[in-house]
């Protein structure tokens, strides 16, 4: 799929990743819907933007998904790509996960895109094009300390994501993943747990910008292949 002229949803657009894919997709000439919790940035970027709008967005609360589709549905009249990008982290081990830690978490990284692919899968089929990119994460091709919620809701995000490809296959549609490397944005600092602990065991790591991830992001939207992968083969990736 060519962004020109394509309708572009991007959650988790305030910043970091979601920001840098919702800026590098208006400058490409689509139509971006900003979805977040924070207000103001958010309409600061959509101001930038040559046509946009930005739309406060829980994407954990299904009237916010409701009306996030319907005020896009409304304004452009398609949905032609959901970026999955909204998303936290949690780092303590096994024995010290919180029950209602790992259930906010799930809220957040697997059920909210399923409710928002839920929402968009009808429109694109009825269109006979679309292009979903659910963002997970390389800590899913190790097996570190301390990751364990946090790499089960994302390796089900990609379990989600491929089984729906597999049943969209011929639908026009395209589901893809993006496994990023640790990128430099506010993840590590707004863990749900263990914001300290988990910046200590990243010193001396070179996070990938921001800008990266989007390039790739929006590289599986023109591509529509399965998967982009941007760990170094060290951290157990194919670069």
């Amino acid at each position: 799929m060519e962004l020109e002229g394509a309708v572009v949803v991007v959650t988790g657009a305030s910043a970091g990743i979601g920001a840098a894919t919702a800026r590098m997709a208006g400058e490409r000439g689509a139509h971006v819907v900003l979805a977040a919790r924070r207000r103001e940035p958010t309409r600061r970027l959509a101001d930038e933007l040559a046509s946009a709008v930005a739309v406060p967005c829980d994407v954990t609360q299904p009237v916010h998904v409701e009306e996030l589709i319907r005020t896009t549905l409304a304004t452009f009249g398609r949905v032609d790509v959901l970026v999955n990008n909204a998303g936290q982290g949690l780092h303590a081990r096994v024995e010290d996960t919180d029950p209602a830690d790992l259930r906010a978490l799930l809220e957040l990284n697997l059920l909210a895109p399923l409710a928002l692919m839920r929402a968009v899968i009808p429109v694109m089929r009825r269109q006979g094009a679309g292009s979903i990119v659910n963002v997970s994460s390389g800590t899913t091709l190790a097996d570190a300390p301390s990751t364990g919620g946090y790499v089960a809701s994302k390796i089900a995000l990609e379990r989600l994501s491929a089984i729906a490809r597999a049943e969209l296959a011929g639908a026009g549609v395209a589901v893809s993943t993006m496994i990023p490397f640790v990128t430099s944005t506010e993840f590590v600092t707004s863990l749900r747990r263990g914001s300290d602990a988990a910046a200590d065991e990243l010193a001396g790591v070179t996070f990938d910008p921001p800008e990266r991830v989007a390039e790739a992001i929006l590289e599986l939207v023109r591509s529509g292949e399965p998967v982009a992968d941007l760990v170094p083969a060290a951290y157990g990736g194919s670069r």
